[in-house]
């Protein structure tokens, strides 16, 4: 599920620093098992043309078991209200799901699927948020 953020021109493109404070601001709430980051910004990284449909600029999908018995909007909302656009450069696409969820939506919602294949574990190779 994702691939791990070794590169170090990948990490500087992408602010991976910010992007795991911000899963440890959403930490704070809820404890998450996967912080998956995808989107057009993480296509640039990893070099796509420019010629393409981007797409939202950032896609995060969080994935949690904390998350059962929250209302989803409510999930998204909160997880959503802690992202940090001015730092990014652009607003994220957050997605906040159970394992249950996420394995339903992988296969229906093609964001959350690119995001699992072609995008970013920031929990890949024991990177916890805070490490």
């Amino acid at each position: 599920m994702g691939v791990p953020p070794e590169d170090l021109r990948l990490q500087d493109a992408l602010n991976l620093r910010e992007l795991h404070r911000y899963v440890d601001r959403v930490s704070d709430r809820w404890p998450i098992e996967h912080a998956l980051i995808g989107g057009a910004r993480v296509d640039d990284a990893n070099g796509a043309l420019p010629q393409r449909e981007r797409g939202p600029e950032w896609v995060v999908v969080l994935i949690s078991g904390f998350f059962d018995g929250v209302p989803w909007l409510e999930r998204v909302y909160q997880a959503g209200s802690l992202w940090d656009a001015a730092e990014m450069g652009a607003p994220a696409d957050v997605h906040c799901y159970t394992p249950l969820e996420f394995e339903r939506k992988r296969e229906t919602l093609r964001p959350v699927r690119d995001a699992a294949e072609r995008g970013i574990d920031l929990f890949a190779a024991g990177q916890a948020p805070g490490d």
